[in-house]
């Protein structure tokens, strides 16, 4: 028995925005419906940046995966991405590792999806103007999701501490549907988001960076730079503010989300989350009730969003004959 072996290179034209969209979005209503097993990641803290271990099991699609990633915001200094992954495919019947395939374009496309799907059932559905905060990869990948799911986006404007990531963003816009939108960059984080629909935040801020008096009611976060413990984005006023708080699982949110801090010191309670997004995907919460409430969706990442885009990335092999058979288990 072969193990296919598929680098980035192939994974990356294997599965597209929409397919995983659709993947992420049933994997949260499984979680919500009882349907997985995902212990929390584990860490290791190193001391310019960190290691993740995220396995998972989803039952009714019988996928399973195990992933290693890391996160170290330095490594672009040294010609490396800052996010790196590995993801394991494993066979639940017999634990034989079906796939052993490149994470890192996984990683950022899942994490776009989830982005996307808390969008649509958070977001204004006629928003108009995103703002992102950071504008690397993962804005990339955030812009692709929102724009599948919100085709009413007509402005995006764009704030990084580097002038030469927003000049990349935005031709990457520009190469990837955005031709017909209203491009700013922005002088600055309040410039960016004064007035916008949707704020999405990909920094790896360890203080806030968006306060509460910059921000009108009806706004929705995507909230993504938040995934380890001590980070935060948002002034905590604007958690105090908001009518719901989701979050794409409760224990690894308060570890390690948004709400991660403002927790820690007694800002906020447990009892200010509204929810997870997989209840409100799977009908057992309302999602946006009206135009004036501030919606927050924390983001720290799931292993079954990872193993759900992998399974597509596998099958989508087997199809089109992609990648090479190696004999790892004897």
């Amino acid at each position: 028995m072969d193990t296919l072996l598929l680098p980035e290179e192939d994974v990356k034209k294997l599965v597209s925005m929409d397919e995983a969209i659709s993947a992420v979005e049933r994997a949260f209503r499984d979680k919500a419906l009882g349907n997985v097993q995902m212990p929390p990641k584990v860490y290791l803290f190193y001391g310019n940046g960190d290691l993740r271990v995220m396995p998972c099991y989803i039952k009714t699609g019988d996928i399973s995966s195990v992933k290693i990633v890391n996160s170290h915001p330095r490594n672009p200094e040294k010609g490396l991405p800052t996010v790196m992954a590995m993801i394991v495919l494993v066979n639940p019947e017999t634990g034989f590792p079906k796939a052993v395939m490149g994470g890192t374009w996984i990683t950022g496309i899942r994490t776009g999806a989830a982005g996307a799907v808390a969008a649509k059932y958070l977001a204004r559905k006629n928003s108009r103007i995103a703002a992102f905060i950071g504008a690397g990869t993962q804005a990339r990948m955030q812009f692709l999701g929102i724009t599948r799911v919100l085709q009413s986006i007509k402005e995006i404007r764009i704030f990084d501490i580097k002038p030469e990531a927003e000049k990349a963003f935005i031709q990457f816009i520009g190469d990837h549907g955005g031709a017909g939108l209203s491009l700013i960059p922005a002088s600055s984080v309040r410039e960016a988001v004064e007035g916008a629909d949707i704020i999405i935040t990909t920094t790896p801020s360890r203080k806030p960076v968006v306060m509460s008096e910059w921000i009108s009611d009806g706004v929705h976060f995507n909230c993504i730079g938040a995934d380890a413990p001590g980070k935060q984005e948002l002034d905590p006023m604007i958690l105090k503010r908001a009518s719901k708080i989701v979050v794409d699982d409760v224990e690894q949110a308060i570890h390690s989300g948004e709400i991660n801090v403002p927790l820690s010191e007694g800002i906020i309670g447990a009892g200010s989350i509204y929810g997870e997004l997989g209840e409100i995907v799977a009908g057992l919460k309302r999602g946006r009730e009206s135009d004036d409430e501030i919606t927050i969706f924390s983001s720290t990442g799931l292993a079954i969003q990872d193993a759900a885009v992998a399974n597509i990335v596998y099958e989508n092999a087997l199809k089109k004959g992609v990648g090479t058979r190696i004999r790892l288990v004897i």
